[in-house]
């Protein structure tokens, strides 16, 4: 077999009509995203003259804001359209982003919330379009590689914010947010990526609007707590790595250890996406929160890095597999809003995984930072699924009484 074999599906993806576009549009408009929470936190910190804990009430007024917006403007986008929404969340993000040098904390805090409110739905229509334009047996690759997207955005996003804020200043780093974010929405909204394939459209065609009860169903429920459980694993893991080596003396590496296991998770991504078949999202992401938990065991950076390797390579395949199961089971004429409702549980999880790590490593011991993580993501997705399979009981009780 040949050793580019791997690469056949990535190469019919991306063949395929205006989705290479599509996912070089996406990676390049996330960037900005990525370096949005380490630009705040240092315009907070070195030029507001604020502390941390400021820094993280702004950083929260934003993840607030963005988890609540997302289902909104994904619903925006299933009724009048992907452009109408991409002009008002532009305008929007030019608005905060370019005022936000000049306002003092107290006002930066609800504008933040705002700002998040009416953040530009990248994740979603990015996972909406490929559905729309991948058929459904593909996927598994297409998804895997819009995760692998995000891993590089997210790796080379909190750089150049801290770049720009360090070599310049905040308030230039701010502006060149928003700056981005117009020329992120510009781009969309000149690409226009389809939200449903023109089967989709044709089927649509005279149909009543779809009632929340009917498409959100047990298991989708089952894995928006599944993808609110493995990010929140993902936030811990941030704060764990940075504990731990700081503990040893060794934080000077925690960028670098940080980024190797960013490269975990492409690998990962992209034996996830080459495989005909996967586990299913829930179970990959309960294998993610086991193969976390013993990670604190090791000591110096260089074996925490390796210790790393199998969590890492989960990372990925389950927030791909995550997104690939809601675009299969929502209906087309809903898929914005459900993929607004995959992007808060994502962003629940994230705000949910970073304070609780916080609290134990400041009361215990970094040791347990990954093995706390690792225990309350896989409880959440336990709870999710025993709460879905309660609810299939009641209902499948109901439905007989009748």
């Amino acid at each position: 077999m040949s050793v580019l074999a791997p690469l056949a599906p990535y190469r019919r993806v991306l063949a395929l009509p205006r989705v290479r576009s599509l996912v070089l549009v996406t990676l390049l408009a996330r960037i900005p995203v990525g370096a949005a929470g380490v630009a705040l936190t240092l315009h907070v910190v070195l030029t507001l003259g604020g502390g941390f804990g400021a820094a993280g009430a702004l950083g929260a007024a934003l993840t607030v804001g963005g988890a609540l917006g997302a289902p909104l403007t994904g619903r925006m986008t299933d009724r009048h359209g992907l452009r109408r929404t991409l002009l008002v969340t532009t305008v929007a993000q030019g608005a905060f982003w370019l005022m936000a040098p000049s306002l003092p904390y107290l006002m930066l805090v609800p504008a933040a919330f705002f700002g998040g409110l009416l953040s530009l739905p990248l994740f979603s229509v990015s996972r909406q379009s490929l559905a729309a334009l991948v058929p459904e047996d593909r996927r598994r690759t297409a998804y895997s590689l819009d995760s692998m997207a995000v891993e590089v955005s997210f790796m080379v996003g909190p750089a150049a914010g801290v770049l720009l804020a360090t070599q310049l200043s905040t308030r230039v780093a701010l502006l060149a947010m928003g700056a981005s974010m117009m020329l992120s929405g510009l781009l969309l909204y000149v690409l226009d990526p389809p939200v449903r394939s023109d089967a989709e459209l044709r089927d649509a065609e005279g149909q009543a609007p779809v009632p929340r009860r009917e498409w959100i169903t047990d298991r989708l429920v089952v894995v928006l707590v599944a993808s609110a459980g493995a990010t929140l694993v993902l936030s811990g893991t941030d704060i764990g790595i940075v504990a731990t080596l700081r503990h040893a003396g060794e934080l000077k590496w925690s960028g670098l250890v940080i980024a190797i296991w960013c490269c975990w998770s492409l690998a990962g991504g992209f034996v996830h996406g080459s495989l005909p078949r996967s586990l299913p999202a829930l179970a990959l992401m309960e294998l993610l929160c086991v193969l976390t938990i013993p990670v604190g065991l090791a000591g110096h950076w260089w074996a925490l890095a390796l210790a790393l390797i199998p969590a890492g390579a989960m990372c990925a395949p389950t927030i791909a597999a995550t997104g690939e199961v809601i675009s299969r089971l929502a209906p087309a004429a809903v898929r914005g809003e459900a993929m607004g409702l995959h992007g808060s549980a994502l962003t629940a999880g994230l705000a949910l995984g970073a304070p609780l790590v916080g609290v134990v490593v400041d009361r215990s011991s970094p040791t347990i930072a990954f093995a706390v993580a690792g225990a309350a993501g896989a409880l959440l997705g336990l709870t999710g699924l025993a709460v879905g399979r309660m609810r299939s009981r009641v209902a499948g009780v109901q439905v007989t009484a009748r």
